[in-house]
């Protein structure tokens, strides 16, 4: 019997000890999980205040492998690099936001305000803008704010244009790149505007409201000329895309870079980038003529495209998420996406003349391709054929068109050639008027 009394104290002690032990864990995750909270709300209040507060032009810092740097720091190859990482919780935001952009997707339809086929068929130049320097001449690249109808321009001359397409003026030119402008992005929703350039660095543009942009930061992350700017669809992250062979993955308000990836098989340089519509997938063009894609969250390279001659020289998801159009030397491959494949070919020109661009409108209705002119095809599927709607011509004298981009509702098409001139074509007036 004492020997039992022994045990069923013992035992009654052990209980206490566990629940004592239980509680300690439940009150510790409580308050885990209740800094965990603050500290996510801190992070959102900073970034909100930074993107409210914007630097003035006079304190401009370059943010280089994590910190901040003056301007005139050279940050070589050799430099040390501290990166922060992609943590768990913007896994989650990643997550959360291809969530339900594909809930979205699925309830999809066709907007009544899209151009009809009948009218893009009546396509016609309706303008020509010299915005760029007249001793620099040459476009690399085009974007468009579909909120305010602004297209932007990156030029040879080192500048970016800001252009108003309905009245017609230059709303803002953006200097302080060394090189050619490679690549322009508007940030959707907010007055920030990112341009990469040749000079190895990319800018974050703060607008004011006096209609003026500030460089808020300078990112020198990168050891040679960056290609392509890609805005992820939360608008809170870019991913940058260089010739060293890396991709950078930025927090837009900071402007850190987060993680740089680069791939020890790979030596290639990367020439073309675009995020997927719902944003877990990452394409990128390379030097070698291979598409590699990409899974954001791991960051590692999970299917690969061979078959283009040249660099790969832009790249285009459909808004469906179905199909990607890559464009390269030999011409506009298009690629099923649910089965890894090449599905259609397109060898536009002659040798010598490469395919630049290539470009979905927002609908996932239309496909433009740009090279020694503009062809405008509607988008088909796997086994439908992709007619060509369209064909303009390079009007610039130079024979070749280097990028093109829907505005909205494929109301019209911008294009930048080898001159200085942004070009812009869509319906006469008269014929417009009929249609609305």
């Amino acid at each position: 019997m004492l020997s039992n009394f022994a045990l069923e104290q013992q035992l009654h002690t052990a209980r206490q000890e566990l629940s004592h032990a239980l509680y300690q864990h439940d009150a510790a995750c409580r308050v885990i999980a209740r800094l965990k909270k603050e500290r996510d709300e801190a992070r959102s209040l900073l970034a909100q205040a930074e993107r409210q507060a914007p630097l003035p032009a006079s304190a401009v810092t370059a943010v280089s492998n994590g910190k901040r740097a003056s301007e005139e720091e050279d940050t070589g190859p050799g430099a040390k690099r501290m990166r922060h990482g992609v943590s768990d919780s913007i896994i989650a935001e990643l997550t959360e936001c291809n969530a339900a952009l594909s809930q979205q997707r699925k309830k999809r339809q066709i907007p009544p305000t899209l151009v009809p086929i009948d009218a893009l068929e009546r396509y016609t130049q309706l303008s020509s803008h010299p915005l760029h320097k007249t001793n620099k001449p040459g476009i690399t690249s085009i974007d468009i704010n579909p909120s305010k109808d602004i297209v932007a321009t990156g030029g040879i001359d080192s500048n970016a244009v800001l252009f108003g397409r309905t009245s017609g003026e230059i709303l803002s030119t953006l200097s302080g790149h060394s090189k050619k402008v490679t690549s322009v992005k508007f940030v959707a929703h907010n007055d920030v505007f990112l341009s990469g350039s040749a000079d190895k660095t990319v800018r974050i543009w703060q607008g004011s409201e006096d209609g003026n942009y500030n460089c808020r930061h300078i990112l020198k992350d990168h050891t040679a000329e960056v290609q392509a700017v890609t805005i992820h669809a939360t608008n809170n992250y870019f991913v940058t895309a260089s010739l060293d062979a890396t991709w950078c993955f930025y927090d837009l308000s900071s402007g850190l870079c987060l993680t740089q990836v680069e791939d020890p098989t790979n030596s290639m340089g990367y020439t073309s980038a675009a995020f997927h519509p719902d944003g877990l997938i990452l394409g990128t063009g390379t030097v070698g003529s291979t598409v590699r894609i990409w899974d954001v969250k791991s960051r590692g390279n999970v299917a690969n495209f061979d078959g283009h001659t040249g660099a790969v020289t832009a790249i285009s998801f459909s808004e469906n998420g179905y199909f990607l159009a890559t464009a390269a030397h030999d011409g506009v491959k298009l690629w099923d996406l649910r089965k890894l494949k090449n599905f259609r070919s397109y060898e536009l020109y002659d040798q010598d003349t490469p395919t630049n661009s290539v470009d979905f409108d927002h609908s996932g209705s239309y496909l433009a391709m740009a090279g020694s002119d503009i062809r405008v095809y509607q988008v088909g599927s796997v086994k439908a054929e992709w007619n060509c709607l369209k064909t303009l011509p390079d009007l610039s004298g130079t024979g070749r068109a280097t990028c093109v981009k829907f505005g909205p509702d494929a109301r019209y098409l911008a294009v930048g050639s080898m001159d200085r001139n942004l070009r812009v074509f869509g319906l006469p007036e008269e014929d417009a008027s009929t249609e609305s």
